[in-house]
């Protein structure tokens, strides 16, 4: 028997058009993965949708069909050995040919395909492989107009879009373009073997203790029937051997190993992320033929939905433990796919670690994601909500197409299943909402499967059958969820139950972001608020310098939301003195934007202490999949807004909190409240008890001095993993104390200031915050760079944002600053002779 060999087809490639028979047409591709837009980029046949109104002219692009062509040796392989073909990933509707004959007819972006070769590949010498990309557009069109008896109801993009198995996204959604790739989008090999692991697993078993757990490990093999190997398990912790066993060679193969005092794997923030090392290696008498391995985390976890006082309950529970899911929702990273590389995975991640967010939702009109992003997450401690790959839309059920979402849905969860970050599964993006708002056919009493494709709504057979089942036999015990958002058949909005999409600040009702706090439910998986990206992202894809003020032609274009100058325009006039030059423009909105998630953020994490009212929230979105202006934190070049600075420190270990009562002053014509009601707490994900001092103080905005005695609580016992209130009833008098002043928290453990919290009158728009006496020192700046700055004020100071430069970090941004309350802000990255970092304030 021979040993496993495998040959990556990555270089070598030439493309062109399809129809286009010329020998001269065939171009080059630098490798593969690739999708067409990128190799067209690379040939100077098409320039760079990403700016200016390009994307205008690539549409031409997505209407073509395209071919790829590679010719190459046959490799040396020993004579007993079986030859594969294998496409990590192909977009999407591939005809692949070996030398002229049909070897392959794939239709499903998501599905990864093995064709045997061994006996095309007999001959040696040359061997020419092609693949006829046929244009997705175009065929999705075809397959919506094959089925009229299918209400192809959607948001976003075409309804065509439902027939194919392809990143919704590419047909454009309201932050992205429309950009319709094909190609081979990951890798492409030939293996040879005699024998091969064809997949390896674990079952884990943690003793309610925590003390031991029970190890199952399975591999399937792809083995001669005849043959007479074994297989050799074995766990490694750190490099070393901690359990290994040899067993015969079977198809399936298993073995349980039992391990006293395991090493668990957590969240960040709540211990260390573990990760053992599985591998299984096929022996034959004299060596060892082929062996993989993965890396697993021990961990429960669960998902609580236990019925109390506000309806029913939607919080993660992992190792036992309760825990806040502050987090994001996460599109693909860039509109080429292929673009994303593992360092860009990494650093996406270790944002979300620096801004202390404990959770990624993958959402369900994207892809089932790379190999890596997972591993990073495994590595960094990041838990993973997981839709399945439906967004927005009634999707059909014709035969074929529910074999294909079968098959993916089993390929992807058997791929990603022993990643520990991977914390729930859910069936779809807002296709419920959909079936909600256009008044499809949905009873949840009715139980019977093969009634429900019948009805005008046949996709929930997808989600309530197919999925469910797929997880439960597959899914390593991860907790299904329908949809998102859903609860229990109720309605998708209804906040008592399930997760659900806020989106009555911004889209709705455009309710006031001050009251965001009280449109939440039990899980709030998205809500959001736009944001321009600094200026340096703006100036990237707008060519021309006359086009750089608020709404030029080019910027509007680069926002896809629709109504979006509408929605931006109610919140800057409602909240803040309005500009028309561009960057401070770009400043105001992001200032809304921040305080927009800081109030969801903050009245939903003390809701966490109220029996687990609010189980966790999901803002959309951490990222852009292009340059553009959307509700992301973080732009397509990583750069952080302020609402990322702002979140985390909401998402302290320990924090505190102040608000007084919203006033709402445009139904009382801006006239201003006689009393004002004001509340103070402390919110902890700690799991001990801890000690704390907090101080709240009175400030004038005007004068920065104090018009009352501060309040000051000491020894306060601070509610592990919960929330300490410590006024839920004060007042202020405004006859008394008339000038306009901020409320200053200050929460102080073991001698040291761990987080503040400042309360402004609202709207800002009413306040002078001009000459506010800011300094802005340098204390010291260390050999490796590093430059301590110290800020100060005279009179309270909102929204300080420094300026974003690639590769410099900020540990804060977005800063509240108070008089007497020095605060010290980290800058790494800067070079000794690179400028100081710019920054803005509110009413500078």
């Amino acid at each position: 028997m021979a040993r496993f060999l495998s040959q990556s087809l990555s270089t070598g490639w030439t493309f062109k058009e399809t129809r286009d028979q010329a020998e001269e047409a065939w171009m080059p591709v630098q490798s593969v993965p690739s999708v067409v837009h990128q190799d067209l980029i690379a040939n100077k046949k098409l320039e760079d949708p990403f700016i200016g109104f390009n994307e205008l002219k690539a549409r031409w692009v997505n209407e073509k069909s395209w071919t790829y062509r590679n010719i190459f040796q046959k490799p040396a392989v020993p004579a007993e050995s079986s030859i594969a073909l294998v496409f990590d990933g192909l977009d999407t509707f591939a005809t692949v040919k070996l030398d002229g004959k049909v070897i392959l007819e794939a239709d499903n972006m998501f599905l990864a395909h093995r064709v045997d070769v061994t006996k095309a590949l007999e001959a040696d010498g040359e061997h020419v492989l092609e693949i006829d990309f046929d244009c997705a557009m175009t065929r999705a069109q075809q397959l919506q107009e094959q089925h009229p008896e299918h209400k192809w109801a959607c948001f976003n993009g075409s309804g065509s879009r439902l027939a194919v198995r392809k990143a919704q996204y590419h047909w454009g959604w309201d932050w992205g373009p429309l950009l319709m790739t094909a190609g081979i989008w990951r890798d492409v090999h030939l293996e040879a073997y005699t024998a091969r692991v064809a997949d390896l697993w674990v079952d884990t078993k943690l003793a309610p203790d925590h003390q031991s757990v029970d190890i199952t490990v399975h591999a399937d093999l792809d083995v001669p029937v005849s043959s007479s190997c074994k297989i050799s398990f074995t766990i490694r912790l750190d490099g070393k051997d901690v359990a290994h066993a040899v067993v015969a060679g079977e198809k399936t193969s298993k073995v349980t190993f039992h391990l006293d005092n395991p090493s668990l794997w957590w969240p960040h923030g709540y211990g260390g992320q573990t990760l053992y090392e599985v591998s299984a290696a096929i022996l034959s008498e004299t060596e060892e033929l082929h062996q993989i391995s993965k890396r697993f985390g021990i961990r429960t976890a669960e998902v609580i939905q236990q019925p109390d006082k506000h309806g029913k309950s939607f919080f993660f529970r992992i190792n036992g433990i309760d825990i806040f899911c502050g987090g994001s929702c996460w599109i693909p990273a860039d509109s080429f796919l292929p673009n994303v590389t593992a360092e860009r995975y990494r650093k996406w991640i270790e944002l979300m670690v620096a801004g202390r967010q404990t959770m990624i939702r993958v959402w369900g009109g994207g892809i089932f994601e790379d190999d890596r992003f997972y591993d990073v997450c495994d590595e960094l401690g990041v838990l993973i909500w997981q839709d399945f790959m439906f967004g927005c839309g009634n999707y059909p059920t014709w035969p074929e197409l529910l074999r294909s979402i079968e098959e993916e849905a089993i390929y992807n969860v058997r791929r990603i299943r022993h990643h520990p970050s991977i914390a729930i599964y859910a069936g779809n993006n807002e296709d419920y909402q959909v079936q909600e708002s256009t008044g499809l056919t949905y009873d949840y009493e009715d139980k019977c499967p093969e009634n429900w494709l019948k009805t005008d709504f046949p996709a929930r057979y997808i989600y309530e059958k197919i999925l469910p089942d797929v997880v439960n036999k597959h899914g390593a015990d991860v907790f299904y969820h329908p949809g998102s958002p859903w609860g229990d058949g109720k309605k998708s909005s209804d906040p008592t139950v399930g997760d659900i999409h806020q989106w009555n600040v911004w889209h709705g009702t455009q309710e006031k972001y001050q009251i965001f706090d009280t449109l939440g439910g039990r899980f709030n998986s998205e809500f959001g608020m736009e944001a321009f990206p600094h200026i340096s992202t703006i100036k990237y894809f707008v060519e021309n310098e006359a086009d750089l003020f608020p709404q030029s032609h080019v910027i509007d274009f680069h926002n896809k939301a629709d109504g979006h100058e509408r929605r931006i325009a109610t919140y800057l006039v409602e909240n803040l003195r309005t500009a028309t030059d561009l960057e401070t423009y770009i400043y105001l909105t992001q200032v809304v934007q921040a305080e927009t998630m800081m109030f969801g953020y903050r009245g939903w994490r003390r809701q966490w202490g109220d029996e687990r009212h609010c189980g966790g929230a999901l803002l959309w979105q951490l990222n852009d999949c292009w340059p553009t202006i959307s509700w992301a934190i973080a732009d397509y070049f990583l750069r952080p807004k302020p609402a990322y600075y702002a979140v985390a420190r909401v998402l302290k270990p320990l924090a505190v909190g102040v608000r007084r009562e919203h006033h709402d002053w445009s139904v009382t014509h801006a006239q201003p409240p006689k009393t004002s009601k004001f509340e103070l707490w402390v919110v902890s994900s700690l799991q001990k008890e801890t000690l704390g001092r907090v101080e709240l103080r009175f400030i004038s905005i005007n004068t920065g001095l104090e018009i009352r005695g501060s309040i000051i609580h000491k020894n306060i016992a601070i509610v592990p993993n919960g929330t300490t209130n410590l006024i839920v009833d004060g007042l202020i008098d405004h006859t008394i104390y008339s000038e306009p002043h901020v409320l200053a928290a200050r929460l102080w453990v073991d001698g040291h200031i761990v987080a503040r919290d400042v309360d402004w009158p609202q709207p800002f728009k009413y306040l002078d915050l001009s000459n506010r006496g800011l300094e802005v020192k340098k204390k010291f700046e260390s050999p490796s760079g590093e430059q301590i700055l110290v800020l100060s004020t005279q009179k309270p100071l909102k929204c300080l944002v420094f300026e974003e430069r690639e590769n410099v970090k900020i540990s804060d941004s977005a800063i509240d600053l108070v008089p007497g309350d020095e605060q010290t802000v980290t800058i790494t990255g800067l070079k000794a002779d690179d400028a100081s970092l710019g920054y803005k304030f509110l009413g500078q």
